[in-house]
Order: C-alpha cells, then sequence, then structure tokens
C-alpha cells in the first residue's frame, strides 16, 4: 500500500543561484517521528519527500497533515531522497540504518545509536566505508542550555558534575532499559564536559514492580582528570526533572533543560558598614543568570544535519560519540543488573575501548 499525494519529481522552485534542497524522509513516525516530520517541513533548503511506516492509517494521516508521500516499506523510500531521519524501536536501528547506508542515504538516527556494540561498530563503520553522514539523535548537545553550560565550564576548574534526568512512567520507549532510554543523554553530555577518560565507576538500580527493565538506576563515574560525576535516571519519579550541577572550585552552575536556565553560584565577603563599624547587612553568595536562547532543541540538530549533508562535513554528535556513551550506558546497565561495586582501570579500559578499530570520522 503506496498513498502518493505529491509526484516525487515535483520540488519547490529555486531560482538558479539558489542551491538544491536537500531530500529528507523520516522513517518511523511515532512520538519522535512525528516531532521529526513536524520541524523538518520548516527547515529552509528542505524537500521533505514522504514517511514510511508499518502503521498505514497513521501514516496517511501523517501525509495528508503535511502533504507529503507516505510509504508502506521504507525502502521504497530510499531512492527518492537523499538523507533520512530514522526513528524506529532501538532493535530496528541496525537493520533499517544499514539498509539506508547501503543505499548511499545519509543518516540522522535516533539515540541510542544500537541495541548492541557491535551493532553500533558495524553502522560506523558501513557509514565511513560508503561516505556517508552518519549522526545520532543525543539531542541535548543541542540544547541551548547545554551549550550556555560548555560555554560556562570552559573558563571554570570542574571538580564534579551531578546529573538529574527524572520522568514519570511512560509507555514511550518501554523496550529498553532508563539507562538506554535516559540516562544515555546525560552519559553524552559529562563525557563532553568532562573530556577525559573513565578509570572509576559503580552503578546500582531498580525495577518497577511490573517492568522487565531497570526502571532507576544511579551511577558514579570518576575520571583520570580527577572529576567526579554521579548520574541518576528514572522512570518512576512522579514530576520530571532534567538539570546537570557543576561543581567548580570558585562555583556552583546550575541548568535546568526543562525551564532553559542557567545559574551560577559564587561566594562572596561583602559587607554594608554602617557608622561606627557596625554592620547593616552581608552578602554571602551572588548569583548570575545566563541567557540562553528558545531555539528548540530539535530544530538545531536537525539544522546541523542538513548542513553536514549539504558540505560533506562530520557531525558534532556522530557514531564514534554515540558508540562511547553506548559503551559506557552498556557498562552501566550491567553493573546495575549484577551488583558489581568499583572496576579497576584495567577493567574498564578492556569494557570502554573497541576489539577492532573503528573507522575515522564518524
Amino acid at each position: 500500500m503506496q498513498s502518493q499525494l505529491l509526484s516525487l519529481a515535483d520540488a519547490r522552485p529555486y531560482s538558479r543561484n539558489q542551491p538544491e534542497p536537500i531530500r529528507v524522509g523520516v522513517i518511523g513516525i511515532g512520538n519522535m517521528g512525528q516531532h521529526h516530520v513536524r520541524v523538518l517541513s520548516m527547515i529552509k533548503d528542505v524537500k521533505l519527500m514522504g514517511v514510511a511506516d508499518i502503521n498505514a492509517e497513521l501514516g496517511i494521516e501523517t501525509a495528508s497533515k503535511y502533504q507529503i508521500n507516505y510509504f508502506d516499506d521504507y525502502h521504497k523510500l530510499l531512492p527518492h531522497v537523499d538523507a533520512v531521519c530514522v526513528a524506529v524501536p532501538t532493535r530496528l536501528h541496525h537493520s533499517v540504518g544499514m539498509a539506508c547506508l547501503k543505499a548511499g542515504v545519509h543518516v540522522l538516527i535516533e539515540k541510542p545509536i544500537a541495541a548492541s556494540i557491535s551493532e553500533a561498530e558495524s553502522l560506523v563503520n558501513a557509514a565511513a566505508d560508503l561516505n556517508c553522514i552518519l549522526q545520532v539523535g543525543h539531542i541535548e548537545r543541542f540544547n541551548p542550555a547545554f551549550k550556555e553550560l560548555h560555554n560556562v565550564l570552559k573558563t571554570e576548574e570542574v571538580l564534579a558534575i551531578e546529573a538529574r534526568r527524572m520522568s514519570p512512567y511512560s509507555k514511550r520507549a518501554n523496550d529498553v532499559s532508563v539507562v538506554l532510554d535516559l540516562m544515555i543523554h546525560d552519559i553524552d553530555l559529562i563525557l563532553e564536559l568532562a573530556n577525559s577518560t573513565v578509570v572509576e565507576l559503580t552503578a546500582s538500580g531498580s525495577r518497577g514492580a511490573s517492568s522487565p527493565y531497570l526502571d532507576y538506576v544511579t551511577a558514579t563515574l570518576g575520571f583520570v582528570n580527577g572529576i567526579v560525576a554521579t548520574v541518576t535516571a528514572s522512570k518512576v519519579t512522579h514530576r520530571k526533572i532534567r538539570t546537570i550541577s557543576a561543581h567548580c572550585r570558585q562555583s556552583l552552575t546550575e541548568a535546568d533543560f526543562l525551564n532553559n536556565k542557567i545559574e551560577i553560584h559564587r561566594q562572596t565577603t561583602e559587607n554594608c558598614m554602617a557608622d561606627y563599624g557596625q554592620v547593616l547587612y552581608r552578602q554571602d553568595g551572588l548569583i548570575e543568570q545566563v541567557y540562553t536562547s528558545n531555539t528548540e532543541p530539535l530544530h538545531a540538530e536537525l539544522e546541523h544535519f542538513i548542513h553536514c549533508v549539504r558540505g560533506g562535513y562530520q557531525p558534532s554528535v556522530g557514531g564514534k560519540q554515540a558508540l562511547k556513551a553506548l559503551r559506557l550506558a552498556s557498562l552501566i546497565e550491567q553493573m546495575a543488573l549484577d551488583g558489581k561495586a568499583w572496576k579497576s582501570s584495567a577493567d574498564l579500559k578492556m569494557a570502554l575501548e573497541p576489539v577492532a578499530p573503528i573507522a575515522a570520522g564518524h
């Protein structure tokens, strides 16, 4: 079944001095895929060619809403696009991603990059061999609050990082543990902020009453540069929380990703003195609020993907970065399941480094 709402040869008129639009499709139009379609429909110099999903009713409805094409089989979409956004269940990331890459199509695949490390390595190497862009949807890298946090910490001496990502239970992404669904975002961010090698690790977790997967996990990471990071993720918390705090030598910087807010807390010793030396008030601390933009993270992420596709640039969150986060996430998940204690740096080195060489550039 295939609904053709527009001729696939149709394209928006462009003048001679304008670049041809990048032809993009979306594979998988569940919750996240719907957002990809919405944002891509608004990005300049993008021609949204269609959506592919096994759910015909949802596919036709989405295609009608955006006046694009629906495909019941994603293989039928591939000849008509330069790039795709893949938002299928994690277990299908490898098979769908490989088919797209082998068709010469650039890929943005939702996180985690794949269901296993071996599948992730396969995708990374295939993208390099086939000279295709492979970007992974670690969307928080494009959150304005994280970008400003990263800038602030460039001038600070970071001692410790604390990340919390908590949500009420949802049926969304219920085919993976909270580590691969939520915590992996903060693992990627912490690796970027710490910019060092993990040498110590411990983790523990618990399940909900009827869940086959871990729903609450906390982990502590020790880095070779001395930074200690604590990261907690939960699917059983009755309030949504998305925060990272950086404890620095001279300050405490707190980023709230939900409210797009950053505050820097600094100590002061300022007193206000009256006549005869009487202290009228004492200012013990100073709070600085950092300006952040209102850019939607997904919009920034997709614009970055299109920029990379058009110019042949490597994405800021490519396959290699996503694989690094997946390695650590998989180890945290296993340690939480096994109840293991601290690992030695030698054990961690073996667990976190690839057995076989990974192609450069992705």
